[in-house]
């Protein structure tokens, strides 16, 4: 009996929308005051990480920096950088990352960041990575997790009436990411999260900063978009929530790492 092949896994979101979210992200992103606090987080921390465990590497991959500082701040350490994101246009090549990355060589360490929440086979992406990286290589890759966007979401339901309909993406917890991590196969893995939070005057602002960091909605069965009669529900649950005049959002960060160890030989 030949073995079945896997199921194919669900599809959440919508690869086409995922693209076009990256890509419009890039044309706001030219803006002087457009918003990208989330990437700048997320660089940080990634640089933060790598000094604490004194990892330097020779060769890395970053994904869906679009900033570039990550990239040059590898560089000026000594690494030899390769960039590259899931939407093609840009400066850096366009990957799927559920499928196995197009490069000869392994890297020392693979930073990913703000891309993974929106592949349907998470638990593939992460094998992918892990098979590219070198022995004793780190990946580190940052995504929204469990506990984003609570403010937003309320107001959504209150706009939607008795109907809900799906806006706002499932999101992963540090259980599940850590579970995730051991399936891939990633020695010593580590997850833990962190909040920034927020304050605005108006929803149009909040999903402004979505729009500008691609972290507005792709899913493959979304909502219809908002009427005019939904629309005023929604600014006027904003409103209601206010205090001060401001609604105060959450951005949850969810940082997975984990490393590609060498074989050792026995010991005898």
């Amino acid at each position: 009996m030949t073995a079945s092949a896997p199921p194919a896994p669900p599809r959440i979101f919508s690869p086409r929308r995922r693209i076009a979210l990256r890509q419009r992200m890039r044309v706001l992103q030219r803006q002087p005051d457009a918003a990208r606090f989330v990437i700048d987080d997320m660089i940080d921390d990634v640089l933060d990480r790598l000094a604490f465990l004194r990892h330097t590497p020779a060769r890395a991959l970053v994904v869906g920096d679009f900033t570039g500082s990550l990239a040059a701040a590898l560089a000026a350490q000594g690494a030899v950088v390769t960039h590259a994101d899931p939407a093609p246009g840009g400066d850096s090549p366009a990957i799927d990352e559920e499928q196995p990355l197009p490069f000869a060589q392994p890297f020392d360490l693979i930073a990913s960041l703000g891309t993974l929440d929106t592949v349907n086979d998470l638990p593939g992406a992460l094998i992918h990575l892990r098979r590219a990286l070198a022995p004793d290589g780190l990946m580190i890759a940052a995504l929204n997790g469990a506990g984003s966007l609570p403010a937003l979401r309320a107001v959504m339901l209150t706009a939607d009436g008795d109907r809900p309909a799906p806006r706002i993406h499932p999101q992963v917890d540090v259980r599940a990411g850590g579970q995730l991590l051991q399936r891939a196969g990633f020695a010593d893995p580590v997850v833990d999260s962190h909040s920034i939070t927020v304050s605005y005057r108006s929803l149009d602002r909040l999903v402004g900063d979505l729009r500008a960091q691609a972290l507005s909605a792709c899913l493959s069965r979304g909502g219809a978009p908002l009427g005019k009669a939904a629309l005023a529900r929604a600014r006027a649950a904003f409103a209601d929530v206010a205090q001060d005049g401001r609604v105060t959002e959450t951005f949850e960060i969810l940082t997975l790492s984990g490393w590609a160890k060498a074989l050792r030989p026995p010991k005898f």
